[in-house]
């Protein structure tokens, strides 16, 4: 017996020691996304928006993830997760870990980013802290845009507890009756349909003896020293902020519902006040009686309680990257248009649809990749779908939206595409989460143009980033196609590193036609010619593929696999690349966030290493590359390596073919592998190391290089 067989046959490969738990390597992520915001190399207004989005990751991770556990321990649920945990040491282990992160946030903010606002101008003041004359205009603003819209709420016998709004800021007020010296309880919302941060005009932006770029302050502070005009004759005695953060998954028996649509419309209409409460926030100064009676009006308990010394709500920071100081954010970049598209003249292209320098010409030249954001996606995927709608040559447009907006043309152009006389299929996913009302939206008026609108499959989210053209090319019929790994949203295509392949080969275009009537119609198709296919046949070809590169090393050969997602999760993937670990194989993984594994465990995991990329685009790409030996296999596509990607999703993987764009994916793995300055090593003990350039080392930026070499091409 060799010794690796011996090891194998010694090791339990699904001991508990030898996973990450799910939720808490989730909060490592967002502590990489806090860092930052610590960052001083970040420019001011970048560090802001990290502190913003540290704070939006952690209202969603509440509302869904905390939610669910909340819900388990609720119902006695005492299975544990991979890595030996019940619900209910999750959630005392999340507790433990986040409280100190959070302290850690505001201590940033008050301590090192507020004063370092105030050295560029801009001050975000406290109500205590303006002049009289900016008092004075805040008081005439309360007046006439603040006290209108405001609706203090009593709580007493006669009046109960008001229903509160999710990640709705609230003050307590404690009033006295001077008549009868009785003390009361009151609720006021802050308003969410003003600004957070209310700005000075300019003749008042004086501070220190100083004109400034900025100066405002919260709206809750505006209230709380107004609040004689809500309560007329009582004596104000005391106020406290505090917010509540409630539970926002949706639950729908989808196979219960006669019209899936309406079934979630009608769950919409209460996301907002019906969710249990999951978290309640609060400022050190509440006093326990105040505390106690939210507590126990919410049905929470002591460890629900999250005390913030400091503004509430930092995700509101993120407005002031608005404002008009280049000098204090990241330098701009404009995606490039993709080299082989640049010489398409779009007015002619679409006044001319017989143009030779069309888009399907360049396709039919070879597969073409696109690489979002340092590519336009509007320049290549959205005219695709644009030109598509127009070509009277076109037949059918078919295509999957998961999460679009509201000012892109695709969904304008399936509409005209519909009315036009083609045949447009569009499957909207109405199960997106917190783009359910976005979707259904769409879905609605797409239905109204004739569109042929599919809600997906029960029990399954159709995350599949996929678009089907056919065209009549002469005798022929031609299909042409688009497999990517994001959304079709060109807000988020500036956002988020995505990659997509444009291609018409045959194979692809009979796949994603086998694809579409299985998500349509009545299809059992199980096997697919190209493309990996969840929950079909994914999870299969993923663990072949590894196990041939374990093949490989057995048979004295090379093995080496890169894989690059979002996050790695399913405990049976991890196994087998634990297997392969041990056989030999050379892994490297970028993993942007959750990852489940244990890295560099000696015996078991001692050859994979595993990176974390953060930086000012969201790496959001999947790449899957086998080195089989020196037959190099890469797959690009929308699915991570987690239970619900691979079991409980529709999603598409697809093999690129194209030599030249194979070394173009392999380049973009090498690059992010070498990467000191954005990337973090995930070590055994689940701790992440940020890489620095060594003495004399240049400073390697993985997206930086990548935005130089764009500009190259």
């Amino acid at each position: 017996m060799t010794k690796s067989k011996e090891i194998a046959k010694a090791i339990n490969l699904s001991d508990s020691q030898y996973y990450f738990n799910r939720e808490l390597s989730w909060l490592e992520f967002n502590r990489r996304v806090l860092h930052e915001a610590l960052d001083s190399r970040t420019p001011l207004l970048e560090r802001l928006k990290f502190a913003a989005i540290f704070s939006s990751n952690l209202d969603e991770f509440f509302m869904v993830r905390v939610a669910i556990l909340k819900d388990q321990v609720q119902a006695g649920v005492s299975q544990r997760t991979p890595d030996g945990r019940t619900p209910q040491e999750q959630l005392e282990a999340i507790a433990q870990l986040l409280r100190p992160m959070v302290i850690e946030q505001h201590h940033l903010f008050e301590k090192v980013l507020r004063p370092e606002m105030a050295f560029h101008g801009i001050y975000l003041l406290n109500y205590k802290d303006i002049s009289s004359e900016q008092r004075s205009y805040l008081q005439d603003l309360f007046k006439q845009r603040i006290f209108p819209v405001l609706t203090p709420l009593a709580v007493d016998p006669s009046h109960p507890f008001p229903l509160m709004a999710n990640l709705s800021l609230n003050l307590a007020v404690v009033v006295k009756d001077p008549a009868t010296g009785e003390e009361k309880f009151a609720r006021v919302k802050v308003p969410n349909i003003l600004p957070r941060f209310i700005e000075l005009p300019k003749q008042l932006q004086q501070h220190n003896g100083k004109s400034n770029q900025w100066i405002g302050v919260p709206i809750e502070q505006v209230v709380a020293h107004n609040l004689e005009a809500l309560f007329p004759g009582m004596i104000i005695k005391e106020y406290h902020l505090f917010r509540l953060t409630r539970k926002a998954d949706i639950a729908v028996v989808e196979d219960e519902a006669d019209d899936l649509l309406l079934a979630i419309q009608q769950e919409l209409r209460g996301r907002h006040f019906r969710g249990s409460v999951v978290r309640l926030e609060i400022q050190p100064s509440m006093p326990k009686s105040v505390r106690q009676m939210l507590i126990e009006e919410m049905e929470l308990t002591e460890g629900d309680v999250y005390e913030i010394d400091g503004l509430l709500n930092l995700k509101d920071l993120m407005s002031f990257l608005a404002l008009p100081l280049p000098e204090l954010k990241d330098p701009p970049w404009t995606p490039v248009i993709p080299p082989r598209l640049r010489h398409l003249n779009q007015a002619s292209k679409i006044a001319q649809l017989d143009d030779p320098e069309d888009i399907f010409s360049a396709i039919r030249q070879n597969d073409l990749l696109v690489h979002h954001p340092y590519e336009s996606f509007t320049a290549s995927v959205e005219q695709f779908i644009v030109q598509a709608a127009r070509d009277r040559h076109v037949l059918a447009i078919k295509m999957t939206l998961y999460r679009t907006s509201g000012d892109s043309e695709i969904v304008s152009s399936l509409i005209a595409a519909a009315e036009s006389g083609k045949q447009v299929a569009a499957l909207v996913e109405l199960k997106a989460r917190f783009d359910e009302e976005n979707n259904i939206t769409w879905a609605q008026k797409l239905e109204k143009s004739g569109v042929h609108v599919v809600y997906g499959l029960v029990g399954l989210k159709t995350h599949t980033k996929i678009v089907l053209i056919v065209r009549q090319e002469g005798e022929d019929i031609r299909r042409y196609v688009h497999i990517g790994t994001g959304n079709y949203n060109p807000k988020t295509a500036k956002l988020y590193t995505d990659i997509g392949l444009l291609s018409c080969r045959e194979d692809l275009g009979a796949d994603l036609t086998d694809l579409f009537n299985y998500l349509t119609g009545y299809s059992c198709q199980h096997s697919y010619r190209k493309l990996l296919v969840s929950p079909v046949s994914m999870r299969d070809r993923i663990i072949a593929l590894i196990r041939r590169e374990i093949e490989h090393c057995k048979n004295g050969k090379t093995g080496r696999i890169i894989a690059k997602m979002n996050s790695l999760v399913d405990p049976q993937i991890i196994a087998i690349l634990y297997e392969a670990s041990q056989a030999g194989v050379q892994i490297d993984l970028i993993i942007r966030g959750i990852c489940c594994l244990r890295p560099e465990v000696p015996e078991v995991s001692e050859n994979i290493h595993v990176i974390s990329v953060i930086g000012r685009f969201l790496e959001h790409s999947r790449i899957f590359h086998f080195h089989n030996h020196g037959h190099n296999e890469v797959y690009i596509g929308s699915a991570d390596w987690m239970p619900r990607n691979l079991d409980r999703r529709v999603e598409a993987v697809t093999p690129v073919e194209d030599p030249q764009l194979v070394q173009t994916l392999q380049k973009i793995l090498e690059i992010s592998l070498a990467d000191n300055r954005q990337a973090w090593e995930l070590k055994s003990d689940g701790s992440y190391i940020q890489r620095h350039p060594a003495k004399n080392e240049p400073e390697r930026s993985t997206q930086n290089i990548l935005m130089e070499m764009t500009l190259k091409s």
